[in-house]
């Protein structure tokens, strides 16, 4: 029995769903996969199904009816972490943008007690990122300055999705309340965390863009994520968070 699950949303991953979790797997340190699908069209759920055969115990499938927003799938398999009496709670994207190797860094800082939430991050130590565009990598980095200014919070890169969670973490944070679904998913969940007094840790991690498949970036992500920050900080100051 693992004691750390990997969940990872997949819409349309049917090019990167098989290597990836062959890829956690085979890790010298033990963990158990759940895969949340939204209804693919490529039927990635179906290649799921088909793993679960050489699987049986280490692979799971949530599918859900239809394409609902990164932040909802994660909210859902955190309930079936706690449920499942998971104690640490990992977020990882299915294209390889994380290195499953890196999923040992970060458990490693949550079950030494050094952190209660520990950030994969790409900016802790200078900018670690690549095949991004130039344009992308300044989104994302003045991104995470805009919310330090805004929030408070000393985190370098507040938009990382390549996450540890203590499970007492998950227990305490109001998953029914969170409402951003991208980028400012990501934010909202540190934010929670840090409200809470949790130990937060950046872990230095080189990220990679995806070489298969399609970015789910939209304009609609990065409107949220510019006023999501404002509202969770006004919440928080009339203590509504």
């Amino acid at each position: 029995m693992s004691n750390g699950l990997v969940i990872i949303p997949t819409y349309n991953e049917i090019e990167n769903v098989e290597s990836i979790i062959r890829a956690v797997l085979a890790l010298e340190k033990p963990f158990h996969i759940l895969i949340v699908d939204d209804n693919s069209p490529d039927k990635t759920f179906e290649k799921v199904e088909f793993l679960q055969k050489e699987f049986k115990t280490q692979l799971f499938l949530q599918v859900r009816k239809s394409k609902s927003g990164l932040g909802t799938a994660y909210v859902h398999g955190f309930k079936w972490a706690l449920q499942h009496h998971y104690d640490f709670i990992f977020e990882m994207d299915a294209d390889f943008s994380h290195n499953p190797q890196d999923l040992i860094k970060l458990y490693d800082a949550c079950q030494t007690r050094e952190a209660d939430m520990a950030i994969g991050s790409r900016y802790v130590r200078g900018v670690n990122v690549v095949n991004w565009p130039l344009s992308r990598v300044l989104l994302s980095y003045f991104a995470s300055v805009y919310v330090k200014i805004i929030t408070g919070m000393k985190i370098h890169d507040a938009t990382a999705g390549f996450i540890c969670y203590r499970r007492e973490v998950l227990e305490k944070i109001n998953l029914d309340k969170i409402k951003f679904v991208g980028y400012a998913f990501q934010i909202e969940m540190k934010y929670r965390t840090y409200c809470k007094g949790f130990k937060i840790n950046e872990v230095p991690i080189i990220f990679t863009d995806r070489t298969k498949g399609q970015s789910k970036m939209s304009n609609s992500i990065i409107k949220e994520a510019v006023f999501g920050v404002i509202s969770l900080r006004i919440k928080k100051l009339f203590n509504r968070l």
